[in-house]
């Protein structure tokens, strides 16, 4: 299982390789943003135990195959959303960070990079790196995420929420399994 909780950071690479060869990241992904974004994936619902399927994931469960591009498919449930990824990226949203990020698909490490671009974008990465996850920096994250709760516990957009104990006892149990095999 603890094999599962590392597979995304195996994806492909997508950033321009460096003087070496080597794939470069704009976020070098640690146990303390590795719990986090596994958490958002909880939140989100495409936490899929951990697995790489939760990247193909489309608003409303449904999956796509093709990694190279945000699929762009408009879901109609109970809201209309063409939310994709591990991270349920609005087109607009993954446009916007795999522009400034210089990203080339939509595989597993790209999405793990603009997710932290988003994070760092709400200023809560140093804090998360300082003092690990907390009420208040998931409250400055709810615009991005509308699973999410805000400082009053409810959605941002008014959508069905994780709890907050429930968000940061799983941050606390990805983060020490993944200390623990480091």
């Amino acid at each position: 299982m603890l094999s599962l909780l590392l597979i995304p950071q195996l994806g492909v690479a997508s950033q321009a390789p460096d003087a070496t060869g080597a794939a470069s990241l704009a976020y070098p992904i640690t146990p303390e943003r590795r719990a986090l974004l596994n958490t958002i994936r909880f939140a989100e619902g495409t936490w899929a135990g951990g697995r790489e399927e939760g990247y193909r994931t489309l608003y409303g469960g449904g999956r796509f195959e093709d990694l190279s591009r945000h699929p762009e498919i408009a879901v109609r449930r109970r809201y209309v959303s063409a939310a994709a990824g591990a991270y349920q990226f609005l087109p607009s949203t993954w446009k916007e960070a795999s522009a400034k990020l210089g990203l080339r698909d939509f595989g597993v490490l790209s999405q793990d990079q603009a997710a932290l671009y988003l994070i760092e974008r709400r200023g809560v990465l140093m804090a998360i790196d300082q003092r690990g996850l907390d009420a208040a920096s998931l409250a400055r994250l709810a615009p991005v995420w509308a699973s999410l709760p805000t400082a009053s516990g409810g959605s941002y957009y008014g959508q069905p929420v994780k709890r907050r104990a429930e968000l940061l006892q799983f941050y606390r149990q990805q983060l020490g399994l993944l200390r623990a095999s480091a």
